[in-house]
């Protein structure tokens, strides 16, 4: 059979298996998206169903694209009907069909993003009067992005502390908000569909009856929300092929729950579990290693992952000094990869947080090299994309009034602050959201209403364009009204400022105007759905040869010949905020071994003796996740050794001749000479520091610090040439301190 015969005995077992409930669970490299996009092609010629009964829902666009394209190649064209992509676009497309009937919406309903999130969170808690300092808008966003994803709407939200009753009324304010703009954010997209199911079940059954195939990707990184959309829809004819890894699960952070797995069998009893452990990506060291890591998690279904690539390169251990050094040496790498004949863009470099990219950055302008991004600035979200999507948003809906806000002034048209102030009093009044109300005061001449005459004369102005845009956008492509939108307001003028950052503005803007014209065929409302919809890992370039700089998260789902992952000292990888939890460490180890699965060729795992944190050096720990992987796997020392020795380190140290010996933490251990330090700095022979043998502060001891203020020394402990003092400061917690750098005075 053809579809079968590049098929492993598992892939095959798994594209073959008979209806009912099928659980994959695939190894990462080991061919999961050939498995999904095969299955849909047996299902459809082989077990002829019809693609219209068939429903596939994957996490990101460039996944779906990808599976769309496999199953067209197979089957020698698009299959018609079948509905397949993430499960946000699924959604919107059923909420837009059954819109009739959704009690607060129209179909024509707006996707909130981040940002616009971000805006009626801030308008929410101003309109409440709470004080913005005590509640930051982020966390109360986060705070009502874990109830939708829960199932739980504004009205049912229980509120058992202060910050849980703050969520609460900002919550229902911020859904009267989205509602009064006909709009939804994300979760909505998720939340509504599972509401709307549950309340109309001759939808629900519609729905039921016509999906008799689902097929889930990535099922581990399902929510509860997400999971409960799944098993409603499945419940008629119980055929859901869900595809996942429980190792790989890392956003929790965001709602996922792997132990979704865990559900799926017990709700579906009489499933079928099937294991992909053979991969095709990387060489057997680089899988033994991953293996060695992820086996200390518990809980967990084990998988024997295999390749036909046996033996490669060794994993690479490096020692750097700071974060600069490690970046240093990570350019010096990638140089001699180059010279070998490996390209730079076949190389990543990974990190836990957004934050670390600096240094590699700062390190690849200096040696002017170009990189590539992945986590920076989207470019729908970059501001003159924005304020250019919102007047497309205004014309296409006019009860957009985040939109409107963003455009009224932008650019400057002498609308002053108390003209807004009296114009949104005024649309309030009459019950218009503010775009309504400037087209009502341009419609009608003789309304009635409060604004001099040269505010009145400013206000019609811009309506007077805004009602001319929304005639046009019924009869002309959204490129051609962007051309209009640009030419009306003058926006090169107001962009293009001559500097090399306007220019660079402009050309963002013929970029979406570039995008634009891809959707020549669609409508105003199709184009804005899927800006709304488009991610970061949607829009990475396959075709720039430069190396890649994205955080563990952001390499869900890639694969590259050379892999880097930097700073992998315990505090940052795990990070502080997992240290105490049990759950939160294995997740933790999850991300590392999804970063390590990412390679093919080569793994490189850089960590440095001092780091900054806060603006202070301090010595570091090796990650305890590198002393999980077997010595015969690595090149570069035991790390095991260096954790266990890293407290009595600094006394043996040879400080290179650029840097200040800040002395680490230490404990009471018999100092140990430790092996020859990795580091890419010349070392330099200098004069040895005296050892002190007597500490100058002692429990109890009242100090004064220039940032933290007065304070109590808790104990003090000598470090080989320094002293690490512990100082409790009130209302600001216990702070290690270097004695030498932070220049405590003693007080009576």
């Amino acid at each position: 059979m053809e579809i079968l015969s590049d098929l492993n005995p598992a892939q095959r077992t798994a594209v073959t298996a008979p209806d009912g409930p099928i659980l994959v669970l695939a190894g990462p490299g080991s061919g999961k998206t050939r498995v999904l996009t095969q299955r849909i092609a047996y299902l459809i010629r082989e077990a002829g169903i019809e693609p219209w009964h068939m429903m596939a829902v994957t996490f990101t666009n460039k996944a779906a694209r990808e599976m769309a394209s496999r199953v067209s190649l197979i089957l020698g064209g698009n299959p018609q009907g079948i509905t397949l992509g993430t499960f946000h676009a699924t959604c919107v497309r059923l909420l837009r069909r059954e819109s009739s009937s959704l009690s607060k919406y129209d179909s024509n309903f707006l996707i909130f993003d981040t940002d616009d999130q971000r805006r009626v969170v801030a308008k929410a808690i101003a309109d409440l009067n709470i004080d913005t300092s005590r509640f930051q808008p982020v966390r109360i966003l986060n705070n009502i992005s874990k109830a939708k994803n829960e199932i739980v709407t504004a009205d049912r939200y229980s509120a058992y502390n202060y910050i849980s009753e703050v969520t609460r009324r900002v919550y229902q304010r911020y859904q009267e908000i989205l509602i009064a703009n006909n709009a939804m954010d994300f979760d909505d997209l998720l939340m509504n569909t599972v509401l709307l199911l549950d309340e109309q079940p001759t939808i629900l059954e519609r729905y039921q009856r016509r999906y008799e195939h689902i097929l889930v990707d990535e099922f581990q990184d399902t929510n509860t929300v997400q999971y409960e959309l799944l098993t409603r829809l499945a419940a008629f004819h119980g055929n859901i092929f869900v595809v996942g890894d429980a190792d790989q699960s890392i956003y929790r952070w965001r709602g996922a729950d792997f132990r979704n797995i865990k559900r799926f069998q017990d709700h579906f009893t009489n499933s079928q579990l099937i294991l992909l452990e053979q991969n095709y990506r990387s060489t057997q060291n680089i899988l033994d290693a991953a293996k060695a890591v992820i086996r200390q998690n518990h809980d967990r279904v084990d998988k024997e992952l295999f390749t036909d690539r046996t033996g490669g390169e060794l994993v690479k251990i490096i020692e750097a000094y700071n974060e600069s050094d490690e970046a240093n040496a990570v350019l010096d790498i990638i140089t001699a990869l180059e010279n070998q004949g490996i390209s730079p863009g076949s190389c990543a470099i990974m990190y836990r947080t957004n934050a670390q990219s600096r240094v590699l950055e700062d390190a690849f302008i200096r040696a002017d090299k170009d990189y590539r991004l992945v986590g920076a600035t989207r470019f729908y979200s970059r501001r003159e994309i924005k304020d250019l999507i919102s007047y497309l948003r205004v014309v296409y809906s006019s009860t957009d009034s985040v939109s409107f806000a963003r455009i009224i002034n932008t650019p400057t048209r002498g609308i002053g602050r108390k003209t807004l102030d009296l114009f949104y009093a005024w649309a309030d009044q009459h019950h218009w959201q503010p775009g309504e109300a400037i087209l009502a005061l341009v419609a009608d001449s003789d309304l009635q209403h409060p604004f001099s005459a040269r505010a009145y004369s400013a206000l019609t102005h811009f309506g007077k364009k805004l009602s001319a845009w929304v005639e046009l956008s019924k009869q002309i492509t959204v490129g051609d009204l962007l051309d209009s939108i640009l030419a009306a307001i003058d926006f090169r003028t107001y962009l293009d400022d001559g500097t090399e950052v306007g220019q660079d503005r402009w050309a963002n803007i013929m970029q979406l105007r570039g995008v634009a014209v891809e959707y020549e065929e669609h409508d105003l409302g199709q184009f804005l759905e899927q800006v709304a919809l488009v991610s970061d890992v949607d829009n990475l370039e396959d075709s720039a040869d430069v190396p890649t700089l994205l955080t563990l998260h952001s390499a869900k789902g890639l694969e590259f010949p050379v892999v880097f992952i930097i700073g992998l000292v315990d505090g940052t990888l795990p990070h502080n905020r997992s240290l105490s939890d049990g759950e939160e460490i294995a997740e933790e180890r999850r991300l590392f071994y999804v970063g390590l699965t990412r390679a093919k060729e080569r793994v490189y795992l850089s960590y440095t003796f001092r780091r900054t944190s806060y603006g202070e050096s301090e010595v570091t720990v090796p990650s305890r996740f590198l002393s999980d992987i077997p010595l015969d796997l690595v090149a570069g020392g035991d790390v095991r050794h260096r954790r266990q020795q890293t407290v009595t380190k600094a006394s043996s140290w040879d400080w290179p001749a650029s840097s200040s010996p800040r002395t680490p933490e230490t404990r009471s251990r018999p100092r140990k000479q430790l092996p020859e330090p990795n580091l890419r700095t010349p070392r330099t022979e200098r004069p040895r520091t005296p050892i002190l043998t007597e500490a100058k502060y002692k429990s109890g001891q009242n100090v004064h610090h220039s940032k933290f203020g007065d304070g109590t020394v808790i104990e003090s402990k000598l470090t080989g040439s320094d002293e690490e003092v512990s100082v409790a400061f009130p209302g600001i917690g216990v702070k290690k301190l270097v004695a030498s750098m932070a220049k405590l005075e003693m007080k009576d």
